[in-house]
């Protein structure tokens, strides 16, 4: 092919890509409805409740964007995914965005070539054992089986583990986290492999939590956060800002209880008013109404709201704010400015 009408191709293949990337918002909007993809069923992330209703942690984030684009946090399609489906449902387009305790890496911003909107939760992986097995430390797994979900960071990361620590382990491979529990309750494998905080909302939902111990290792950094398709940038902006929105209100001290009043007259702060609509035009910059933020903070509050409701100390999960806490409290959530 000559040259110039090879970067002829390109130049044409990406404007067909930003074009089609570009229509994800569109879509949205005209559909009346986000599609949005999470985990098969995670407690305190994204399951269903007894009424059939979605909720959790991830859950909110769908919710969020909702809201912010269509001013409606129900009007949601959550879409079930397996640690292997996950990828080309968002890929195929049948979601608009994942929003699935799925880490950031560097592979799958470029190689599976999606945009990670940020990050929602800092993790770790680690490992839960029966406490009857008395193991105290993951290095005294030798010769372990170990119960882990394929197609995913996991399943990487205990074979460096392992590998780093010249010790064995026999894997047995599970695609959802309820076939990974009920392995691992039936003593199919010795211990449990995932994000610590899967760990921990996995334990509490055990019939005697106590008998069960989380071992203090973490062999990763998992930042685990929303992402979109490349060549998405005016999406990806949207799902990125409604997500600093949620961490920014919680710093600046705008809940579910007081947007609506906050919203509703300019206050003392410049940012807080810029945030949410009252003054400037931050809103038209991403093509949404002005009061996009105000919208995505009233669906579920801000994000230590949504923490201690669906995660926090005082659930069954039972998870400290750690590093994620804001960056005031030592923590690493930290939002751009609204300017």
């Amino acid at each position: 092919m000559h040259r110039s009408t090879f970067y002829g191709v390109l130049a044409a293949t990406a404007l067909t890509a930003g074009a089609a990337g570009a229509a994800t918002v569109d879509d949205v909007k005209e559909r009346g409805k986000l599609n949005c993809g999470v985990s098969t069923g995670l407690t305190g992330f994204s399951a269903p409740n007894a009424s059939g209703d979605w909720e959790g942690f991830d859950v909110a984030v769908c919710r969020a964007v909702a809201a912010a684009v269509l001013g409606d946090p129900n009007a949601v399609e959550f879409v079930p995914t397996t640690g292997k489906t996950r990828f080309t449902s968002l890929s195929s387009g049948e979601i608009d965005m994942l929003a699935r305790n799925t880490t950031w890496t560097f592979s799958r911003d470029n190689d599976l070539k999606f945009e990670f909107a940020g990050v929602n939760y800092y993790d770790g992986q680690g490992f839960m054992v029966p406490t009857g097995l008395g193991v105290t430390s993951a290095k005294d797994l030798d010769g372990a089986t170990v119960c882990v979900q394929t197609g995913t960071t996991t399943e990487l990361n205990l074979a460096d583990f392992f590998r780093k620590n010249n010790i064995s382990y026999e894997p047995v491979p599970i695609e959802t986290n309820a076939e990974a529990l009920q392995q691992y309750t039936a003593g199919a494998c010795d211990a449990y492999t995932t994000d610590a905080s899967g760990l921990a909302a996995n334990r509490a939902t055990l019939e005697n939590p106590s008998e069960h111990v989380i071992l203090p290792e973490i062999i990763s950094k998992e930042p685990l956060g929303p992402l979109v398709r490349h060549g998405d940038n005016e999406w990806g902006d949207i799902v990125r800002w409604t997500l600093n929105a949620l961490i920014a209100a919680e710093e600046y001290g705008v809940t579910s209880a007081n947007v609506a009043d906050m919203a509703s007259a300019p206050g003392d702060s410049p940012e807080i008013n810029r945030m949410l609509g009252t003054e400037g035009n931050l809103g038209e910059m991403i093509g949404l109404d002005a009061d996009w933020a105000a919208n995505a903070i009233a669906a579920g509050g801000n994000y230590g709201e949504l923490f201690a409701k669906n995660i926090g100390e005082d659930t069954p999960i039972g998870l400290s704010r750690g590093l994620n806490a804001q960056w005031t409290e030592g923590g690493l959530l930290y939002s751009p400015p609204f300017r």
